[in-house]
Formats: structure tokens, sequence, C-alpha cells
């Protein structure tokens, strides 16, 4: 458990939500052409929508061969795509399985025994983006965040619970502290638990606390997280790894508003806010039968997803500007990290670790004061959902050239420009190098 001290210089006006100027996606509608959910249509009214047999979901469709969070479908600027939630049985976009794939006009989806056809409308959907470029210690000005500032101000002006996801490094517990610091509970405590960190034999006395002699080594009463957290915000970090047995515990404190120290018989009351946190998704946890389904639906009163970095390339810049105002780099020292060219290797890159790992790089290469090679430049994080639209001849073609593309941008840049020492260090023939070099419109020195 740890206290985090309250920001007294917080105010409402920082958190109460500027301009909303609306991103406009296109609706669409799912008909099931197959199936025991027959004739059944659905039509999105937002930019994600889920599918599965649960009553939860945008589409439930009654067939019991479906999960109860099947497929999500997301849409955006660039189309829309649809991801599988961890399934039984996976989910199949025109006769073949994805994961993760773009959906095209009259596209099918398989999922289970019922089958989908995806339809676009000429309808469209206002996604409200917020018109700040930051929100507490996040900062963004791509598309993807500020409609996440959007719903994180929103969040604030509430006092439900809140489920925030996203990959690690993408600053969840940075968006729960600003999520309290912005609500009418900002003068009281913010108390972190980290539920990956702490052993399963302990957890439950660092939420609900216990009294002396209650357990062997209990030698006093200990107050819990849900107590020291009255009046303000409880922030449960890595709620995915909450052990069974104390699923339906939290539960009960969620619901009832009410905990029982291990070894307690009485009841207390607590005013509390929960906030929590996972770099999973929980609704393939549920799938799995590893989270309990009506502690995922108590959690995700609002859900808040952090988009990871390799999908907002275009905010690298302001973050960079902003993790060296906070390492207290100079200007001059700064500025060969603001450079162009070495902002756009950082923008190709595909930081698996997120925020965390470039603010890690920055750093590094601030007290080295050189520019370090980037080693996940070019990792498949980075590349493009699969678009089962294509056939498999043309999407290898496309494959195998941008991995050409990026493989001699990376060489170039590892070897300062230099054509030859390029050719020497990949084993292969200066000419032909030159000849790739040419195809795909990659400049290199002599």
């Amino acid at each position: 458990m740890r206290p985090v001290r309250p920001d007294s210089t917080a105010r409402t006006e920082d958190f109460a939500g500027g301009l909303f100027q609306p991103l406009n996606v296109r609706r669409f509608r799912l008909v099931c052409v197959e199936g025991p959910s027959l004739n059944r249509t659905w039509t999105s009214t937002g930019d994600r929508s889920s599918v599965g047999s649960h009553l939860s979901n945008d589409m439930v469709i009654a067939d019991r061969t479906v999960s109860r969070f099947h497929c999500e479908i997301l849409v955006d600027t660039k189309g829309a795509r649809v991801r599988d939630l961890g399934s039984r049985n996976g989910t199949l976009v025109d006769g073949v399985q994805v994961f993760d794939a773009m959906l095209r006009e009259a596209s099918t989806l398989r999922v289970g025994r019922s089958l989908l056809r995806f339809e676009l409308t000429e309808e469209r959907e206002s996604i409200p983006l917020s018109d700040r470029a930051e929100f507490g210690s996040l900062v963004g000005v791509s598309v993807p965040m500020r409609a996440t500032f959007a719903l994180l101000e929103r969040a604030s002006t509430s006092d439900a619970t809140v489920l925030v996801e996203g990959e690690t490094g993408t600053g969840k517990e940075g968006a729960a502290e600003a999520i309290h610091h912005g609500s009418v509970r900002r003068k009281g405590p913010f108390v972190v638990v980290d539920c990956s960190a702490i052993p399963s034999n302990l957890l439950e006395s660092e939420l609900f606390g216990h009294e002396k002699g209650a357990f062997t080594g209990a030698t006093g009463t200990r107050t819990g997280a849900f107590e020291s957290a009255e009046g303000g915000t409880l922030f449960l970090d890595e709620v995915g790894e909450l052990p069974a047995d104390l699923q339906p515990k939290l539960l009960r404190a969620l619901g009832q508003r009410q905990i029982r120290r291990v070894g307690g018989s009485t009841l207390r009351s607590v005013d509390v806010r929960v906030i929590a946190a996972t770099n999973r998704d929980l609704r393939a946890e549920v799938n799995a039968q590893r989270f309990r389904a009506d502690l995922y639906f108590r959690l995700a009163v609002i859900k808040v997803h952090l988009p990871p970095l390799r999908r907002r390339p275009e905010d690298i810049p302001v973050l960079v500007k902003r993790i060296l105002e906070n390492l207290g780099a100079d200007a001059q020292t700064a500025a060969p990290l603001l450079d162009p060219g070495f902002l756009w290797r950082l923008q190709r890159a595909a930081w698996p670790g997120n925020v965390r790992e470039l603010r890690n790089h920055i750093e590094r290469c601030l007290v080295l004061q050189d520019d370090i090679p980037i080693a996940d430049v070019g990792a498949p994080d980075v590349m493009a959902p699969i678009d089962a639209r294509v056939s498999y001849a043309e999407s290898r073609r496309r494959a195998l050239m941008d991995f050409e593309r990026r493989y001699l941008r990376a060489l170039l840049d590892l070897h300062g420009g230099n054509v030859s020492e390029a050719a020497r260090s990949a084993g292969i023939a200066r000419v032909y190098l030159h000849r790739l070099l040419r195809r795909h419109e990659v400049k290199g020195g002599g």
C-alpha cells in the first residue's frame, strides 16, 4: 500500500473539460445471416463495439458456441478492424481465423456457429475530442489521446468506479491520479495497491486490514487500504492479477462499501472511490474463467483504454520535450534529442514498453550524451494489422517490401549512411544494396 500526498494545488477548472471537437466515424451494421440469432441486426453507436453471448455486449448472440465476450470491432478514421477477445473457438474473417484484422464492406464474421455480415452505413457517429494536449501527467496531441482525455475529463466529474486498460508503460497510474485530482475527492488520499507485487497470502490484509492475532505474525491491528483511502480514491493496479479467492471479497466491498478485517467480525463502512487498472483484457480473462464476470462489470462502470505509443507516433515529439523538461535538461543538452532526424527514428520504433520505455531511452541518451541505437526499430509490433481482404500473394509481397524498407533504413542508421560499410555488415554486394536503396527510395551515402 502506497499513500500519495494529495495535490492541494489542483483546481476543478483544470479538469472541467475543454472544447470538445467531435471526431466523426462511420457507423456500421452487423446482420446475423446464419445461426440461432438469424436476422438479428445491430447498428453501432460508438467507436468500440463488442460481440458475444453475454447480455452486456453491444451485439448479443444467443449461441452457446459463442464466448461470453467473443470479439470487438473498433472504428477510426483509417477504417474498421476486428479483434478476437480470447474466444473459445476463434474469430474468422471471410473464412480466415484472425486475432486482429481489418474489415471491408460485406466482410463476414464467423463466431461460433453464427455468421455475421459487416456493413458500413452512410451515418456518422461523433466521438468527443478534448482540445487539451495534456491531462495530469499524460501528454498527447493525437486523435486517440484527445479522445482519451475527453473520457478522462468526464470520468473525473463523477464518483463512479473506473477501469483503466492499457499495455505496460502507457500511464495507467498517471491517468488514475489525474482523475482523482480532478474529482471532488481531490483533497482526500490517493492510495495505491499493486495487486501483482504483493504475495497472495498478504494481499487480503493489505486491502482490508487485520486484527491482532488473526494469523501468525499479526502482533497488532493493521488498517487496510480501503480504510486508509477513506474520503479519497483507492487505486488497484494490475487488478487482473487478483487471486480467485479474493475476487468475491472485493466484489462485496465494491457493492456494499463495507469491509471486514482479516480475523475480525465487524463490518466497517468505507467511503472510497475505486479506480482499477490492468494490462490484460479482463473480458478474455472472464472467457478463460480466471476472472469473475460480476466483478468485471462492477469495476468497468466507466472504461478507459489508453492507446499504445505505436498507435500515436505523432505524440513522440511532445513526449520527448516533456521528458527532457522533467529531467531538467538545458536547451543546449536537449537540442540533439529534439532534432527532427532523431525524433523521426523514435517515431518509427515499436516501443513495446510504451512511454516508460521511451522515457528510459531518452534518459540514457541524455546521461551518455550519445544517440543510442533503438533496439526495437522495425519490430513486429510496429507492423499494421493483417488485411484479410488482400490475397495471400499480395499480402506476402507487401510484408516483404515493408521489411526490406525498414531493414535498409535501420542498416544505414547503424552505419551513419555509409553504403560500403552497410553492405559488408549485411553480407550483401554493394551493387545489390544500391539496387535495393533505389527500389525503396532510401537515400544513402558513399
